[in-house]
């Protein structure tokens, strides 16, 4: 009779922060031989799309305090009792032997589920302040990851710092060949993360078009927009004079991150990782509404060591967009600079280094 394979079941919220970790290690625990599940939400389903064929998605109804009214909110302990019960069900059923919490409202029922049964747990905290749920659980798990260092934790709970894992489209690009910007076709990147960024759509491609006109000649620029803002930004681009694609989400940013000789970014956890581990020159606006504002803690590596400018969207204007734009582009041998500083920080091997406590977890069950 075969060897039962072992099995991974994940809990993720539907965001991309939360997801592309979880797809990351979902990858690697499949090349090592173990069945891997994937619990999350409506949200979270627009991503699975590009998570591996080996993985079993189950979708859960997401509940959250932050979102509804009275009676909605009244709800809500309900509809997550209800989720860890048909979890903690589907687990005595399918025994898995480890469980990882990611992180947002749609990980309670999977996390609630093992703590209840006793299942080894883990939970991995992308950023650099624990979100709503980590931090409830962050005492009931057997593990705590952490993809940011320093990351602020409730007293008595260590931390493992693993790093961020990234997805293996990004890993292959690690380290990619950097190409300095110069008197020659160049290319921006620039991304706002889940939440949106129309601060970003408001300022970046103004600051673009009045750089000078030999280096908005030589410019591609590939802008991520919100739905609502894709046209605007789009129009603002052509009539400018500007060479740019627009779109609500690009499928191929490793592709245009390793292209590219500037990245401007929301400082979500994963953007971060991505930009170090490709290694690019960023200008880093943290989104001042996160949890924590633990998006000016996730800047905090690359700030250090001389790899990216960070700029709070309070002091953000087209002029200081503008000049940051220009100490970049304009500086050769300061953008290699920071393209190599971005690569001392970063950690390619942390999906690596993430399965194997969730190996060494299985291990002590």
């Amino acid at each position: 009779m075969a060897q039962r394979a072992p099995l991974l079941v994940m809990a993720a919220g539907g965001t991309g922060g939360h997801m592309f970790p979880a797809q990351a290690l979902a990858e690697t625990m499949l090349a090592r031989g173990w069945r891997v599940k994937l619990s999350t939400d409506a949200r979270g389903a627009r991503y699975v799309g590009a998570f591996p064929e080996g993985v079993e998605i189950e979708q859960v109804s997401s509940a959250t305090f932050a979102r509804g009214g009275i009676l909605a909110k009244a709800m809500v302990p309900f509809s997550v009792m209800g989720g860890v019960l048909s979890m903690a069900w589907r687990m005595l059923r399918d025994k898995p032997d480890v469980v990882v919490g990611f992180g947002g409202y749609p990980s309670i029922p999977a996390l609630g589920a093992a703590v209840a049964l006793g299942k080894p747990r883990l939970i991995h905290e992308q950023n650099g302040v624990l979100g709503k749920v980590n931090k409830v659980f962050a005492k009931r798990v057997n593990v705590m990851a952490c993809g940011t260092w320093p990351t602020d934790l409730p007293e008595g709970v260590e931390g493992v710092h693993v790093g961020n894992p990234v997805r293996s489209a990004v890993a292959e690009r690690a380290g990619a060949g950097y190409i300095a910007p110069g008197p020659y076709p160049m290319s921006i990147l620039v991304i706002g993360g889940s939440q949106g960024a129309r601060a970003l759509s408001d300022v970046v491609p103004p600051a673009i078009a009045g750089l000078p006109l030999g280096m908005v000649q030589n410019l591609r620029v590939s802008h991520q927009a919100r739905d609502e803002d894709g046209e605007r930004v789009a129009t603002y681009y052509a009539e400018h004079g500007v060479n740019a694609d627009v779109q609500a989400f690009f499928s191929d940013i490793p592709n245009r991150m390793s292209e590219c000789q500037l990245v401007i970014s929301r400082a979500g956890a994963s953007s971060v990782a991505d930009i170090s581990v490709i290694g690019r020159p960023s200008i880093l606006v943290p989104y001042p509404f996160a949890t924590g504002d633990h998006q000016m803690a996730n800047a905090q590596g690359l700030v250090d060591a001389g790899a990216a400018i960070r700029m709070p969207e309070s002091q953000m204007t087209v002029e200081s967009m503008q000049a940051a734009i220009m100490a970049i582009l304009e500086n050769e041998q300061g953008a290699i600079q920071m393209s190599n500083a971005a690569l001392s920080v970063s950690k390619p091997e942390a999906a690596a280094e993430l399965a194997a406590l969730v190996e060494e977890l299985a291990g002590k069950a």
